[in-house]
C-alpha cells in the first residue's frame, strides 16, 4: 500500500475502518482479492497477492490477524538485492510468533525501508512499525494516517484522508454510503500545491506525480493498481466485516467490484479462550447494489484493542 488511513475505535457503529491504494508498475503480476494459502498449516488469507515474489501489501486472516506494508520513499539507500517486503504481511499473519520475536525477526532481516501497521485482534492489540525506528509503538484508539514515510507525516494526501474518512464516518448511515465516500475520497487526483510537496530524494516533476490520493504518471507504467476497503460495522451486539477492492488498469477504467465478508470479526480479545467459527465468505464480482440502512440498537459496547498502560510516545512528524 502507498496510502492508507486507519480509524480504530472512532465510532461506535463502525469501530475500524481502514482504507488504502495501493500503487505499483503495472507490469508486475498481481491476483486480485481473494482467499489464498501461503503455506501447507498455514491460515489462509483475505488478500490480494503479488505473483513476482509472492507476498502481500495488505491481508487479514480469521483468526483476528490483520497487516498491511507500505514502502519508505529513500532512494539514496534502496538495495536491489533486499528481500520482498511484501513477504512480511504474510509472515505476520501466520501467527506464530509474538510481536516482540516477529519484529526482532524481521528488523534484521535486510529489508528496505518500510511501514508495517499489524493487529492481532483477538489479542486486542494493533502495531506500527518501521525499519527507520527503533521499535514497534502501540496504536490505541484513534485516526492514523501513512503514506511513505512515518506514520502521520502531514503529506497533504494523508492529511486530506484522514479528514475524508473522519467525514465520512461521521456522514454515514450504512456501509454503502461509508464505502461510497471513502472510494471517492481514494479516487482524488489533484496533485499537492508546490510548496506542499515533501522531499524525499526524487525530482519535483515526480514528487507532484505521487501527490495525489490516486497516481497515474504520464507514461502509465505507475499507478494505483487497487483501491481497498476494510469496514467493520456492529449491528447490535455482533461485527460483520465487509473488504471491498477495486483493480484499475494502466488507463485508469475500473474492474468489476470484488467483496468479501466476514461475520463476527474481527473476534473478540481474549488471552485464553480460542477464537470463535467465522464464515468464510466467497469472493465475487458484482456491480455495487446500495442496500437499506441496518438499524442499530444502543447497546453499551467494547473497544476492539485491549486498554493499556501510558502510551508511547508517537514519533516526530518529518517531510521524509
Amino acid at each position: 500500500m502507498c496510502l492508507v488511513a486507519l480509524a480504530l475505535d472512532q465510532s461506535r457503529r463502525f469501530p475500524l475502518v481502514l482504507a488504502a491504494n495501493r500503487d505499483e508498475f503495472f507490469k508486475r503480476p498481481a491476483a486480485r482479492l481473494g482467499w489464498w494459502s501461503s503455506g501447507p498449516g498455514l491460515p489462509d488469507i483475505l488478500g490480494g497477492r503479488d505473483l513476482e515474489a509472492g507476498g502481500t501489501w495488505l491481508g487479514l486472516t480469521t483468526q483476528g490477524r490483520l497487516a498491511l506494508i507500505t514502502n519508505v520513499r529513500d532512494p539514496g539507500h534502496k538495495d536491489p538485492t533486499a528481500p520482498s517486503r511484501g513477504m512480511i504481511v504474510p509472515r505476520w499473519l501466520a501467527g506464530d510468533l509474538t510481536p516482540d520475536r516477529f519484529w526482532m525477526h524481521t528488523a534484521l532481516s535486510g529489508h528496505n525501508g518500510f511501514n508495517l501497521i499489524a493487529a492481532d485482534f483477538q489479542r486486542g492489540e494493533c502495531f506500527w512499525a518501521s525499519n527507520f525506528d527503533a521499535s514497534p509503538m502501540r496504536l490505541e484508539r484513534g485516526l492514523y494516517g501513512l503514506s511513505n514515510a512515518s506514520l502521520d507525516t502531514p503529506w497533504p494526501k494523508v492529511t486530506a484522508l484522514k479528514e475524508h474518512v473522519r467525514d465520512a464516518i461521521d456522514a454515514s448511515d450504512s456501509v454503502d454510503a461509508l464505502t461510497t465516500r471513502l472510494f471517492d475520497a481514494l479516487a482524488d487526483r489533484s496533485p499537492a500545491a508546490d510548496a506542499q510537496l515533501p522531499s524525499t530524494g526524487i525530482s519535483r516533476e515526480m514528487e507532484k506525480a505521487l501527490s495525489s490520493a490516486f497516481i497515474r504518471t504520464p507514461d502509465a507504467s505507475y499507478g494505483t493498481r487497487c483501491t481497498t476497503l476494510v469496514v467493520t460495522e456492529r449491528v447490535n451486539k455482533r461485527l460483520v466485516t465487509h473488504v471491498l477492492e477495486r483493480t484499475f488498469s494502466p488507463s485508469g477504467g475500473m474492474a468489476l467490484l470484488r467483496r468479501s465478508l466476514l461475520k463476527d470479526w474481527p473476534p473478540r480479545y481474549s488471552e485464553e479462550t480460542p477464537v470463535g467459527d467465522v464464515m468464510q465468505a466467497v469472493v465475487t464480482e458484482s456491480e455495487e447494489n446500495p442496500a437499506e440502512p441496518t438499524p442499530i440498537r444502543k447497546t453499551r459496547v467494547r473497544s476492539l484493542l485491549k486498554p493499556e498502560g501510558p502510551r508511547r510516545r508517537r514519533p516526530t512528524a518529518s517531510a521524509v
